[in-house]
């Protein structure tokens, strides 16, 4: 038997046995540029055998022949600071999206069709992982925090040599980045500021036998601060003497519409009474009880307010 049946036969037995795990990096990069490509022939017979059949087996085959694209295209975004093998195992799960929705009836090679859900998939987990606080919430800021390295390695590339040093943006480079990925000025400076620097843990690390200090450290307590304290202490009296007093101040029909409405309404939305409900009670409109809710609800401040 030659070594090319040997391969074919693992290939279909058990194809994942050919990938070493994520652990070993070098490991795992080298087996998959090892792994056979398909034909165009084979992709396509493979992934009409998927969405016809349900094959699994085919569906193996598709993902395994496209690891190495994952590799390549996870290279693109090391400048990041995250573990390679990290961005690897969520591009994999973008490639296998793919190759679920992939339909061979398109005109297209799958290297075509997976490259936006591996990259997808990356930018989510850049994006939740690279910084603890958002650095991206718009789509414009999400294009911006994806182009603006590579922006700035162009606009480097045509400065005169005595320019080259500077790593900042100018004003007008500045301008010019946010005309061209349409945001405002002041959100590339912004992101450019958190691009440049560095990430600082809050808590220190674990594995430190001997006393360590971190921004955790000093941030403040203000749970007994005394501003703070007396505070709490007139919202807790608001919320139970405070109430009842005002309630107190209304008359029976007023204190049950808002008792009705706003107190015995749980946290499921369950319990109290619509206003429908309380107009058939009373024998008036819905809004006769709403008009008697809102004076209820007036009165009901003022008297909080006296109380405080």
């Amino acid at each position: 038997m030659s070594a090319a049946t040997v391969t074919s036969a693992l290939t279909v037995r058990d194809p994942w046995a050919l990938v070493p795990s994520l652990g070993n990096l070098d490991a795992y990069i080298s087996a998959v540029n090892r792994l056979p490509l398909l034909t165009a022939e084979e992709e396509s017979a493979a992934a009409r055998s998927l969405r016809d059949q349900g094959d699994l087996e085919a569906a193996g085959r598709l993902v395994l022949s496209h690891l190495r694209l994952v590799v390549s295209i996870s290279r693109q975004y090391l400048g990041y600071g995250l573990p390679q093998g990290d961005l690897i195992q969520e591009g994999n799960v973008g490639l296998m999206k793919a190759v679920k929705r992939f339909d061979p009836d398109q005109g297209v090679r799958l290297v075509s069709y997976a490259m936006h859900w591996i990259k997808a998939e990356i930018h989510e987990y850049i994006l939740k992982n690279w910084r603890m606080v958002k650095v991206a919430t718009t789509k414009a800021q999400r294009k911006l925090f994806f182009n603006l390295r590579s922006m700035k390695q162009a606009l480097k590339a045509g400065h005169s040599d005595a320019d080259s040093h500077r790593s900042s943006l100018s004003e007008a480079e500045v301008a010019h980045v946010a005309r061209e990925l349409n945001v405002k000025p002041e959100e590339v400076l912004e992101m450019e500021t958190r691009l440049s620097g560095g990430d600082v843990a809050l808590e220190a690390p674990t594995d430190d036998e001997g006393e360590s200090f971190a921004p955790i450290a000093y941030l403040a307590d203000d749970q007994h601060e005394p501003t703070q304290v007396l505070e709490a202490r007139s919202r807790d009296h608001l919320a139970g003497d405070g109430i009842l007093r005002a309630l107190d101040a209304l008359d029976p029909r007023s204190r049950r519409i808002v008792e009705e409405r706003w107190l015995k309404v749980n946290d499921d939305a369950s319990g109290g009474m619509t206003l429908h409900e309380l107009a058939a009670v009373y024998g008036v409109s819905a809004e006769r009880i709403r008009q008697i809710e809102v004076a209820a609800m007036k009165k009901m401040k003022k008297a909080l307010t006296e109380a405080a």
